[in-house]
């Protein structure tokens, strides 16, 4: 499992850097992999984020687009503007969870 190294903090991820030890994300470090990706965290990216987290803890998978929508409450043409580019992927990836099935 490849390991890599954010602000002095060791980090294990997988071949596409998405994290693969629940345990290892926190706050700081969602905001530290949000700068690199150029998003700029708000509230409402926030929201998405921790709904993920506890939806993920819940049922042991990272939770899909449309599940996060509703779960959530933010409209999926809202969360296309919060990531643009590839929104599941990139919440996943903010959230520390494995990318989401059917993702390529």
């Amino acid at each position: 499992m490849p390991v890599t190294s954010i602000d002095g903090r060791d980090i294990h991820v997988d071949d596409e850097g998405f994290l693969t030890a629940y345990g290892e994300w926190d706050a700081d470090l969602a905001g530290r992999l949000a700068e690199r990706i150029g998003i700029d965290l708000t509230d409402t990216h926030w929201k998405a984020l921790t709904f993920l987290r506890e939806d993920y803890a819940v049922r042991g998978e990272t939770a899909t687009l449309r599940r996060v929508s509703a779960g959530a409450g933010i409209p999926i043409k809202e969360l296309f503007a919060l990531f643009p580019t590839k929104p599941a992927k990139k919440m996943a990836y903010l959230a520390g969870l494995p990318k989401p099935h059917g993702c390529v």
